[in-house]
């Protein structure tokens, strides 16, 4: 029986800005990007999300970012290696607080937005983000795209990486994501995406926008917790694989 983990960007509210349904796709998935304030959440919103992935039996990852509130972590910051391997440190510590004083621990680093595109091409960064967790706990995972350099640098590190799949962007033919600018860049049909996934899960492959096959040998399905139908079509996608035989469990 192939199994394969589920993940979500989920504590990315902000005060009294709310956004996403943690709680509800907390049901479907079997890990939690806990955004750790950065380009999302505060110590508040930090802490109730931690309470709630941890009474939902759900795996808390660290979802570090570059220091962008403004640009919700989406723009590129041109900082020094030293600078960013601090600022990936100091969000893994404050998430790894509050998850313990929910009676769990941080069990997995996944960059955010730009730095996470950042670790695809660039190694300064790259190493950065390594280097961080290499200094906080080498037992950590790194979830990332195919092909990503952090990847080579981690297992370099001693590290492991973690490749993951996105169920509901949508994929250029080189593997890359189509870039949010773009109008589909975003996938809606439910119904496709669930269908792509246990195509996923089953035999490797996902459909580039072109209609091409790129082969991706994903441990992780991604579900963007921002997006309007993100409790829709996480609990689509964990219907649809776990009645083609997959099993759904958290990679660590």
């Amino acid at each position: 029986m192939p199994t394969i983990d589920m993940n979500a960007d989920v504590g990315e509210s902000f005060g009294r800005w709310r956004l996403g349904d943690d709680a509800a796709i907390f049901e479907s998935v079997t890990s939690a990007n806990i955004a750790c304030g950065f380009h999302a959440g505060d110590p508040s919103t930090i802490a109730e999300t931690c309470r709630a992935a941890a009474a939902a039996g759900v795996t808390i990852g660290a979802h570090v970012a570059y220091r962008d509130l403004a640009g919700f972590g989406r723009r590129y910051i041109d900082c020094t290696p030293t600078e960013l391997a601090d600022d990936v440190l100091y969000q893994i510590g404050a998430l790894e607080a509050f998850a313990r004083a929910a009676g769990t621990r941080v069990r997995y680093v996944k960059p955010h937005g730009a730095l996470y595109h950042a670790t695809v091409d660039n190694p300064g960064h790259a190493r950065a983000v390594v280097d961080a967790i290499r200094a906080f706990d080498t037992s950590l995972p790194i979830l990332a795209l195919p092909g990503a350099c952090i990847l080579e640098i981690a297992r370099d590190a001693g590290l492991r990486g973690v490749i993951e799949a996105f169920a509901d962007r949508n994929y250029n033919p080189n593997g890359s994501l189509v870039s949010r600018r773009e109008p589909d860049a975003m996938l809606e049909d439910d119904e496709a995406i669930a269908a792509n996934m246990v195509r996923l899960a089953h035999d490797g492959v996902i459909v580039a926008r072109d209609g091409s096959h790129l082969s991706i040998a994903a441990e992780s399905i991604c579900v963007h917790g921002d997006s309007p139908s993100a409790v829709a079509t996480a609990a689509k996608v964990r219907r649809a694989l776990a009645d083609s035989g997959v099993a759904i469990a958290a990679f660590v």
